[in-house]
Parts: C-alpha cells; sequence; structure tokens
C-alpha cells in the first residue's frame, strides 16, 4: 500500500481509487466481484445417465433403419413372387 497509510494516517490522497471507490458506497464493494461456481469435476451419475440416453437413441434409429431394410427385402421378394417384376433380363 502506500506509505503514509502505513502511519496511520487516512486522508484522501493516500487511499487508492478502488478504496475511495468503497467508501463511497458505504463500504459495500463495487460490482467488480462476482461470484463464480467452482468447477467440481465430472459428474459420474450424470455422464452415466447421458450415455445410457444417447445409446437408447442411437439403438432405436438402428433399429428403425434395420425394418427398413427388412420391409425393402420383403416388399422385393413379394413382387417377385407375384410377377410383377423379374431379375432376368428379357432378351428382344
Amino acid at each position: 500500500m502506500f506509505a503514509c497509510c502505513e502511519v496511520g494516517n487516512l486522508n484522501r490522497s493516500c487511499l487508492s481509487t478502488r478504496e475511495r471507490k468503497q467508501q463511497k458506497m458505504g463500504g459495500k464493494m463495487a460490482s467488480s466481484h462476482i461470484a463464480h461456481a467452482a468447477y467440481k469435476g465430472p459428474s459420474v451419475v450424470k455422464e452415466i445417465l447421458i450415455g445410457i440416453a444417447l445409446g437408447i437413441a442411437a439403438g432405436g434409429l438402428w433399429k428403425m433403419h434395420h425394418w427398413n431394410n427388412q420391409r425393402r427385402t420383403k416388399e422385393f421378394y413379394d413382387m417377385l413372387e407375384k410377377g410383377e417384376i423379374s431379375v432376368v433380363v428379357d432378351e428382344e
């Protein structure tokens, strides 16, 4: 701090700008200090739940893709059996 403050002489020229602002606000700090949440590290339970949710979502998308392929294959063989389509090229 300043030398004049060490001997107990608290005149205005001795105080820093920050201390003057603090005195002006009635001893309360200006809004320069904001409380921040401290980082505590990863939450194991939260990560497990997120993993389960992502796994279920990816599994659901994979099953929908699989069911779509099964439906298309079944439709193909049904049309082939009815004679609507043919896999043999007609010779002209």
